[in-house]
């Protein structure tokens, strides 16, 4: 079985602040945890370092938005340009991609941000991620600029120490032993994103408890051999 077919099986739990890992960038989700009206958080990082999860994670409410370069511009600039602001926190992904439509919608939601911060009914957060730092991202300079107005943080991918330590840790919240094989394999052979590392866990912690045999290297692999989709995981 070919590991995307294996995650299309495992879906993961919607991203959050609780289910990120932070590993070396606590500061990073703590400034997010404080993001409030008027302030601005900006990210980067290689793949996988957890970008679009963070980002996700902020814009889950209704009140919130979320936004990838793919979408048309137009539903920025109106965002930008509304009379009225609906919207407390704007979360923007990928800004790397924005092209040039996309870059004169965000100058203009900056401005509206920088005019608004001080009022307590129309202020609103901006969280933003790139791959690269602000001053070496391919956009217009003063849009470049824009983004180290407030705080800027460089994402850190976890370290395999890390990823080991939260499996045990979740293991150990559900009453499971894992043993140092099982987690040396699944670091070893399997997707390095914690979310799907959590659905694994999951749905290994149901396999066994229905064929009631202790989670072994042995069992792992024949969960993932045998392809049946896990219900209670696609319907969570």
């Amino acid at each position: 079985m070919t590991q995307q077919l294996i995650l299309d099986l495992l879906p993961p739990s919607p991203p959050s602040l609780d289910n990120f890992v932070a590993g070396a960038n606590e500061a990073a989700v703590q400034a997010l945890r404080d993001c409030g009206p008027g302030r601005a958080v900006y990210l980067w990082g290689p793949p996988g370092a957890g970008r679009t999860h963070l980002l996700q994670s902020m814009a889950s409410s209704p009140v919130t938005r979320y936004f990838q370069p793919s979408e048309h511009a137009q539903s920025l600039r109106e965002i930008a340009n509304a009379d009225t602001l609906t919207h407390k926190l704007i979360a923007i992904d990928n800004i790397e991609s924005l092209d040039a439509d996309w870059q004169a919608a965000l100058f203009a939601l900056y401005n509206r941000w920088r005019e608004a911060a001080s009022s307590a009914h129309q202020g609103f957060a901006l969280v933003l991620a790139g791959n690269r730092a602000p001053l070496a991202m391919p956009l217009r300079e003063d849009l470049r600029t824009r983004l180290g107005w407030d705080l800027v943080f460089r994402l850190e991918q976890l370290s395999d120490e890390d990823r080991a330590q939260a499996l045990l840790a979740r293991a150990t919240d559900r009453g499971l032993q894992l043993a140092p094989e099982v987690i040396n394999w699944v670091l070893t052979h399997y997707t390095r994103d914690m979310r799907h590392l959590s659905a694994l866990l999951d749905a290994l912690d149901r396999y066994s408890l229905e064929r009631h045999r202790a989670i072994t290297l042995p069992l792992l692999k024949e969960l993932l051999a045998s392809g049946q989709p896990d219900q209670h995981s696609n319907n969570s």
